[in-house]
């Protein structure tokens, strides 16, 4: 038997290490594939990785002044978020351009603080992502968000559908579109935190976009995106945790690559469907 399996299949390793990330990671992944879908769905999937270079930035920042990682990313993302959501609305600069600005900005200042303090090393699991070593912090914000994003769509769901849709019909039905897209982007931005923790700066965006564009291959409803996304992307994860375990492994590559694989069975699917 493999030994890295035996080492996985240890009752205390399971419980001290792989039971942690699998809670955390199912309840990030669950959050990331659910908020894509709006997210996809009104151009803005690209939020995810632009999020995720600027919570590198502050996450690199935390690490130089010894500071919690959380406590200063997450405030400085959410309030990313926020003046991404903004100019995008009253702004020349939209989308994809303020996206890029900020983003780009906030890794070199990040790739610059942390070299120039020698802690290239210390900060790369930012980078790359480390589920293994999810703390109990982390797990427990990541299922709680889970729950709120859950609910949310559960008994919001008329209403994320009208804003996700047609924003102008939602105000005219009396739905504060303003109100929806900020917690839209609260709820992005502390998922982008926690899943930087699972798969690193640089992959993060791809469980926000690629589940959402899987699901659309097949599906033709917004209750089917939403579930079958959610069910693709905590399918990929377990699958992909096996895989790293197994084969030694990135497990946040591994995760991706199931996921594209998916991507590609779902594309095939929907092209013989047609």
């Amino acid at each position: 038997m493999n030994e890295n399996l035996k080492l996985m299949l240890e009752p205390e390793f399971f419980r001290a290490i792989i039971l942690p990330a699998l809670i955390g990671g199912i309840a990030v992944t669950i959050c990331a594939s659910l908020l894509g879908v709006t997210l996809v769905l009104k151009k803005y999937s690209m939020i995810g990785d632009g999020l995720s270079h600027i919570g590198y930035g502050a996450l690199s920042i935390g690490a130089v002044m010894n500071l919690a990682p959380l406590k200063i990313a997450l405030p400085v993302v959410i309030i990313s978020a926020f003046i991404l959501l903004r100019l995008n609305e009253n702004s020349k600069l939209h989308g994809d351009s303020a996206i890029a600005l900020f983003s780009t900005t906030a890794l070199a200042i990040g790739i610059l603080v942390s070299s120039k303090a020698g802690l290239t090393n210390d900060v790369s699991q930012y980078m790359f992502g480390s589920i293994l070593a999810m703390s109990t912090e982390d797990v427990v914000i990541s299922v709680a968000m889970s729950v709120i994003v859950i609910l949310a769509f559960i008994f919001l769901y008329n209403r994320i559908f009208a804003v996700t849709f047609d924003e102008n019909f939602a105000r005219a039905t009396g739905v504060n579109s303003g109100m929806y897209n900020m917690i839209f982007a609260v709820l992005t931005a502390v998922t982008v935190v926690l899943g930087m923790m699972m798969m690193g700066s640089l992959l993060i965006s791809s469980l926000i976009v690629i589940p959402s564009l899987t699901a659309m291959r097949v599906c033709r409803s917004f209750r089917g995106v939403v579930i079958t996304s959610a069910l693709i992307s905590v399918i990929s994860f377990l699958i992909g945790i096996f895989i790293a375990l197994l084969m030694n492994t990135t497990p946040g590559a591994s995760i991706v690559i199931v996921n594209a694989v998916f991507f590609v069975i779902f594309s095939v699917i929907g092209k013989f469907r047609k």
